[in-house]
């Protein structure tokens, strides 16, 4: 089995989500590849092997320097075709998911998405799918090849196995209509700290919170404690928080070591996103909010009065 891991990289570093991935495929014991493909990216390749690349493809062209899909669907295609890949793996994310869609119909191949875990059983890939508002999981498989995947964000963690992998530079064309579409600008968001993807603390807030202003005792816990801020839907809809920090089925996924709920009801919609935390901390005035059903440990109480409290504990903690 030829696996190909689609490894896509921001500010000069390949993400967790996309190694994570990397390292699953591994854990199955296929022959994996990696493939970077972007504009001066060629320095990042070398750092897959220690996440079970034996081999990483590397595509530096200009035209895909800016993060299109159309021109990373060319590429991949190509390689694919080429190098006879069965199976084609993506992390979640925009792109991800734009360039697994456009290579699936470029290949007219199927393609499974927001998968959680992949697995082999009797000698088949089988991935698996959260069904019916994650309360249950489906067996999805492919009834031909190339199999396309696409993981749900924080599926899973990078492993480092120590490895080395054998770097090469492909060269591919590219389709007049995939250069048709320029990008004019790209926005970086502005943050401090870690993302709510990448960090092993979060600090999320809901509506408990009572206004957008509060949201201040959720950011100064999270930098005593070194993490990161999130947000439920409610909140975001409201315009207390950006979209970017949303944790639920229509937000992101995360799965960090701590995870603080302060005002937080629990809704199976925030669930979905935050399941995968380690411990999950809940503070909360009503002793009935469905979250404490979930939480590792409950507080009930006035959050108002309980998170600076925290935050003053952390601080003294660590000697600031």
């Amino acid at each position: 089995m030829a696996t190909l891991v689609f490894l896509e990289h921001h500010d000069d570093e390949l993400q967790k989500g996309s190694l994570g991935v990397l390292s699953k495929a591994a854990s199955l014991g296929d022959d994996v590849t990696g493939v970077v493909l972007g504009s001066g990216v060629a320095p990042l390749a070398s750092g897959a092997g220690k996440f079970g690349a034996s081999r990483v493809l590397v595509v530096d062209d200009p035209a895909l320097e800016a993060p299109l899909p159309q021109p990373r669907v060319d590429a991949l295609a190509q390689i694919v075709r080429d190098r006879g890949f069965d199976t084609v793996l993506f992390a979640g994310s925009v792109l991800a998911a734009d360039t697994a869609a456009g290579l699936a119909a470029r290949l007219d191949a199927g393609l499974n998405w927001d998968l959680t875990d992949l697995a082999r059983e009797d000698g088949r890939l089988v991935g698996k799918r959260p069904a019916l508002e994650d309360s249950v999981y489906a067996d999805v498989g492919w009834r031909g090849e190339p199999r396309l995947a696409l993981f749900r964000s924080g599926a899973f963690d990078p492993s480092e196995t120590g490895g080395e992998a054998e770097v090469e530079e492909v060269s591919v064309s590219f389709e007049d209509f995939s250069q048709a579409a320029k990008m004019l600008e790209q926005a970086h968001e502005e943050r401090s700290g870690p993302s709510i993807e990448d960090a092993e603390v979060i600090v999320a807030g809901g509506r408990g919170l009572g206004g957008p202003e509060n949201f201040k005792l959720c950011e100064e816990l999270a930098e005593a404690l070194g993490g990161a801020v999130a947000a439920t839907r409610a909140v975001v809809d409201a315009g207390w928080y950006p979209y970017a920090a949303q944790v639920g089925q229509t937000g992101r996924s995360v799965s960090p070591k701590l995870y603080v709920a302060c005002g937080i009801s629990g809704a199976i919609q925030h669930k979905v996103g935050m399941q995968s935390s380690n411990v999950v901390v809940a503070i909360n005035k009503d002793p009935n909010a469905p979250i404490f059903e979930f939480s590792d440990l409950g507080v009930v109480g006035d959050l108002h009065e309980i998170v600076p409290k925290l935050t003053e504990l952390v601080l003294a903690r660590k000697g600031s």
